[in-house]
């Protein structure tokens, strides 16, 4: 049997929501259809599942309730015509036909999808077959949502695939520059946003190519789909994209064993006593910020030589792995003292952004330890390298770049008995560090002596 329903994920309190309906055959058929209306969720909620108005509601938008029954009419017809002739029952052909029922004659270039719409596609198709997981999906649906707002910006709202060319595509590149130029002037595209999240400066031409290379890849499934004969980008012509796609670095930037230990030992008001304990716990294990405010004692294991170790599933790449091998890291003696008194607990990880947020109050302890040693940084706007303090750059960033670097300083180079060539595969076919050799390892990099603990993470031995 056949059920048209209204689809929504929206949160409580959302505004300007674009209506979604799903039509469902059993388990047979699952298909969605995103339409143009838009509503508040309070107003949606007044819908029931069938798109009639819940019992007892008297006051709603009438011309709304129209207009939904109107696009449900639509995709039962679309339906019916797709199921007598036979056609795949994808989201695509759904919605290309549903445009057929509702403009009879209609230019060639109409029935190809959108670009807003099909790029929306391709991620949740990506996110389905695990191409790559839901957190990166993310990121790329950022780059989507400003796409769309581009568009409806420079009144290309309806443009194709084939149409968005590489002018169209430089143009969205300065787009992404500039996006904070345009909040004023169309207000009503960024009334949902939070005030932390409107586009308030230049982005770094490292943000931009860094998004720029998500859009790339869009346009690269199309043309291996043969949807597109080539890609904006390949247009470009080789020059142009090397400069377009081109990532500049900074000289690395992390603290100094000695600044670390600093960090650790300094009296800092008790305010900030758990950003330290966030901070050097982060450092130790030098994963994500992502990742870290998920480790909870669950994570924490102890191997068969009594070496206390965290363990988890990066949420990056979730979903996208060639294997579903966890990140494995033994646990220095200092971090273990702070898991073993807070149990995670870290209520300075609660709020991560923000004038009172991790990445402020690391600044504000960087600064009380007075970490003032100067670092170039490149500035955009000036073309030229400002020497800022290292405590101005306090984040969580800085604590995984610090532990990589105080790994990298205790590394044996694998290469240097001179019996392969640098990069050779063997190196790594014959040899594996075992966790009693990172921990070691770690212990070395952060002057720790080694020690051993039971199952119930009791010290047994040092």
């Amino acid at each position: 049997m056949v059920r048209i329903t209204i689809f929504t994920r929206a949160s409580s309190g959302k505004k300007n929501i674009k209506i979604r309906l799903r039509l469902t055959e059993g388990r047979r058929v699952d298909l969605y259809h995103k339409t143009d209306l838009r509503a508040d969720l309070e107003e949606i909620e007044k819908y029931g599942a069938n798109g009639n108005m819940v019992e007892g509601v008297r006051v709603y938008d009438h011309l709304l309730y129209e207009k939904v029954k109107d696009e449900m009419h639509y995709m039962e017809k679309a339906f019916d015509k797709m199921t007598k002739e036979g056609m795949d029952m994808t989201n695509e052909i759904f919605e290309r036909v549903i445009l057929e029922m509702k403009n009879p004659v209609v230019e060639v270039r109409r029935i190809e999808p959108g670009i807003v719409s099909r790029f929306h596609l391709y991620i949740d198709n990506a996110v389905r077959d695990g191409v790559f997981g839901e957190n990166r999906a993310k990121h790329i649906r950022v780059v989507c949502d400003k796409l769309e707002r581009f568009l409806i910006i420079k009144g290309l709202s309806q443009m194709t695939i084939t149409e968005f060319d590489q002018d169209v595509l430089m143009e969205f590149r300065q787009f992404i520059f500039d996006e904070y130029t345009y909040v004023d002037g169309n207000k009503r595209l960024y009334k949902d946003f939070k005030p932390k999240n409107l586009p308030k400066e230049r982005l770094s031409a490292n943000t931009v190519v860094s998004q720029m290379k998500m859009l790339q890849t869009f346009f690269t499934d199309l043309e291996n789909r043969d949807e597109i004969n080539k890609s904006p980008f390949r247009r470009l012509g080789a020059d142009r994209k090397k400069t377009v796609m081109k990532t500049l670095y900074d000289d690395p930037v992390f603290l100094r064993k000695d600044e670390f230990f600093k960090v650790m030992t300094a009296k800092i008001p008790a305010s900030l006593e758990s950003t330290r304990d966030a901070f050097v716990l982060q450092t130790a294990f030098g994963c994500r910020v992502g990742d870290f405010i998920h480790l909870s004692m669950d994570n924490v294991a102890v191997s068969d030589d009594h070496i206390p170790y965290i363990h988890y599933l990066p949420h990056k790449t979730a979903g996208a792995q060639d294997s579903n091998s966890e990140v494995i890291t033994p646990i220095a003696r200092f971090a273990f003292d702070i898991i073993k008194r807070t149990g995670f607990d870290l209520p300075a990880l609660k709020n991560l952004y923000g004038e009172n947020g991790y990445n402020a109050r690391i600044k504000g302890i960087l600064s009380i330890c007075k970490i003032n040693r100067k670092v170039p940084i490149f500035d955009e706007s000036e073309k030229r390298n400002v020497y800022l303090s290292v405590s101005s750059l306090g984040s969580s960033k800085l604590a995984r770049k610090t532990h990589v670097d105080l790994m990298n300083k205790v590394q044996i180079d694998m290469y240097a008995a001179g019996l392969h060539k640098v990069g050779s595969a063997a190196v790594n076919r014959y040899t594996a560090l075992e966790l009693k050799d990172r921990f070691a390892l770690i212990n070395l990099a952060f002057d720790q002596k080694p020690y051993k603990v039971d199952t119930e993470l009791n010290i047994i031995g040092e």
